[in-house]
């Protein structure tokens, strides 16, 4: 329920960046800013799996009192992923 606003904004923001630069091509761009897009591009597969292990692992344990503790662990890092996506997106440095 967390990932409601999160991950969709995620996907649009970390896909926006590469075709908003696209004018300045590989070789005109700042190496920071194509450090930096590199990054999010690889951290939003790398956060889809992490999310969905997250899903899981709060929801596959037997529903008894020993795994409440994962159970919550879980549920509050799921949003980290799609998070760690779009806050560098915030702080892009200039091409």
């Amino acid at each position: 329920m967390l990932l409601t606003f999160p991950g969709p904004v995620a996907l649009l923001v970390g896909t926006m960046p590469p075709m908003a630069t696209g004018g300045c091509g590989p070789d005109d761009c700042s190496q920071a800013l194509t450090t930096a897009l590199d990054v999010i591009l690889r951290a939003m597969p790398l956060g889809g799996v992490l999310t969905s292990g997250a899903w899981l692992t709060s929801w596959l344990p037997p529903w008894s009192t020993r795994w409440t503790p994962l159970r919550i662990a879980a549920a509050f890092l799921s949003p980290a992923p799609p998070l760690f996506v779009v806050l560098p997106v915030c702080d892009l440095p200039k091409g």
